[in-house]
C-alpha cells in the first residue's frame, strides 16, 4: 500500500479507488494554443501522487466563463492533452462533465490512471445560487467518485458544486497546492516576519479595499501602483489627466492616507508616472514620456509608474524580510511600460525572507518578463483567493474541508 503524505493522508488506501480531483486548471489559450501553463504545472503533484498510490484519478476543473452550456471555444481538450504532457503518462478526457461519455471513461480507468472531464461550467448547477439545482449537480459529480480532493486554490473562495457541494457529499482531504496555498498565507497574517511590506497594483482600488483595510493594521509599507494609485493621486489633489479613475473612491483613499500616518504605516505613492496619449494597442505605436506623478498632462494617461519610483520601490523592499505582491506596476505586457513591474520582480527575488506573488497578473507578469519562478518564496495560482484571505474573509472550499 502507497502512503500518501501530508493532508492527503487523510483518505487512507486510495488504491482502486475513483478520487475527484477539483483543479485550477483555468488557463489563458489562444485558439487551442495554451499561453501559459502554470497552472497546470502547479496541479501536476496531487495528481502524480494520488495515480502513484494506485488511485483512479478523475479530474474536474473550470475554464473561462461559458454560460452553463457547451462551448468549443472553452473546452478543456487542450489542458487534458498538456496536463498528459506533463505526467508523462496518457490522460482519457470525457466531452461532457457528468454523461455518457464522462460516465464510460471513469469505468474504463485502471488504478494509477488520469482522466480530466470537460469543463464543469458547461453545467448551469456548476455555478447556480440555487442549492437544490447546484446540489443536483454535486450529486453527479460525486456518483463518479469514492473520495474527493480539493486541488483548485483559485476557486476556493466560490460556493460551487465542485468546490463545496461535493465535499460534503464523499469523504474528502485538501490537495497539496491548496495546503501550501493556505499554510503561506497563514505567514503572511499570523506574526509575519518584519518588515512586512506589500505591494499592491493592477486597475481598481475597489478590486482592493479590503486588502487594504485589513493590512492597514498589520504591513510596515504599502507601495501603490498599477491603475488604481492615480485614485489616490486624485485624492492628495493631484490631477491625473485622462488615468483610469475611481471617482466614488476619492473619500476611501483620503480616509486610507490619513488612517496610515495615524497608525504609522508608511504608504509609498509613486513620484513619477510614464505616461503616453493613448492606451496601448497592436495598432498604437507607443511613445511615452515620463512625467512628475504631481502634475499628469491633462491629453495623457498613467501607464507605469517612472523609473524614479521603480527605484525607491525598490529600496523600499530592500530590507523587507516579508512581502506580499498583488498587481502590476504598469501594462506591462507592453514593453514600453513593463519596467515598474520589472523593478518590483527583481526587488523581489533578492529579498532575504518570504516573497509571495499573489496569483492572476502578477503571476502571469513573471513569467511574460522571463524571471525564474523559483527565485520567489511562493506563486500563488489565485488572487482572487489570496486577497479574500487576507481580507479576513472566510473560504467556503476550505472550511468545508475543516470537519
Amino acid at each position: 500500500m502507497a502512503v500518501l503524505d501530508g493532508t492527503l493522508g487523510a483518505l487512507g488506501d486510495v488504491q482502486g479507488k475513483r478520487v475527484l480531483v477539483r483543479s485550477d486548471l483555468n488557463v489563458p489559450l489562444d485558439g487551442t494554443t495554451i499561453t501559459d501553463d502554470g497552472r497546470i504545472r502547479a496541479s501536476v503533484p496531487t495528481i502524480q501522487a494520488l495515480a502513484g498510490a494506485g488511485a483512479r484519478v478523475v479530474v474536474t476543473a473550470h475554464l473561462g466563463r461559458p454560460k452553463g452550456a457547451p462551448d468549443p471555444a472553452y473546452s478543456l481538450g487542450p489542458v487534458a492533452a498538456r496536463l498528459g504532457e506533463l505526467l508523462g503518462a496518457p490522460v482519457a478526457f470525457a466531452t461532457d462533465t457528468v454523461g455518457e461519455s464522462a460516465q464510460g471513461v471513469v469505468a474504463g480507468l485502471a488504478d494509477g490512471d488520469v482522466a480530466v472531464l470537460e469543463n464543469v461550467r458547461f453545467n448551469a448547477g456548476e455555478t447556480s445560487k440555487d442549492e437544490t439545482e447546484r446540489g443536483a449537480f454535486a450529486d453527479q459529480l460525486a456518483a463518479l467518485a469514492d473520495a474527493f480532493v480539493s486541488d483548485g486554490f483559485g476557486v476556493v473562495h466560490r460556493k460551487q458544486a465542485s468546490v463545496y457541494d461535493v465535499a460534503q457529499r464523499l469523504p474528502h482531504a485538501m490537495g497539496t497546492l491548496v495546503g501550501t496555498e493556505i499554510d503561506v498565507l497563514r505567514r503572511l497574517t499570523e506574526n509575519p516576519e518584519r518588515p512586512y511590506v506589500v505591494v499592491l497594483g493592477g486597475s481598481k482600488v475597489s478590486d482592493k479595499l479590503g486588502v487594504i483595510d485589513n493590512l492597514l493594521g498589520k504591513a510596515d509599507k504599502l507601495l501603490i501602483g498599477g491603475g488604481m494609485v492615480f485614485t489616490f493621486l486624485k485624492a492628495q489633489g493631484h490631477e491625473v489627466g485622462r488615468s483610469l479613475l475611481e471617482d466614488d473612491q476619492l473619500d476611501v483613499c483620503r480616509e486610507y492616507l490619513r488612517r496610515a500616518e495615524e497608525s504609522g504605516v508608511e504608504i509609498l505613492l509613486p513620484s513619477d508616472i510614464v505616461v503616453d496619449s493613448e492606451f496601448p494597442t497592436g495598432a498604437t505605436d507607443p511613445d511615452p514620456i515620463v512625467v512628475p506623478a504631481s502634475n499628469i498632462p491633462a491629453s495623457t494617461l498613467g501607464l507605469d509608474i517612472g523609473p524614479d519610483s521603480a527605484a525607491t520601490f525598490a529600496a523600499a523592499l530592500a530590507d523587507a524580510r516579508t512581502v506580499f505582491w498583488n498587481g502590476p506596476m504598469g501594462v506591462f505586457e507592453v514593453p514600453a511600460f513593463a519596467g515598474g513591474t520589472r523593478a518590483v520582480a527583481e526587488a523581489l527575488t533578492k529579498v532575504d525572507g518570504l516573497t509571495v506573488v499573489g496569483g492572476g497578473d502578477s503571476a502571469a507578469a513573471v513569467r511574460t518578463l522571463g524571471f525564474d519562478e523559483a527565485a520567489f518564496g511562493h506563486i500563488s495560482t489565485g488572487g482572487g483567493a489570496s486577497l479574500e484571505y487576507l481580507e479576513g474573509k472566510e473560504l467556503p472550499g476550505v472550511k468545508v474541508l475543516e470537519d
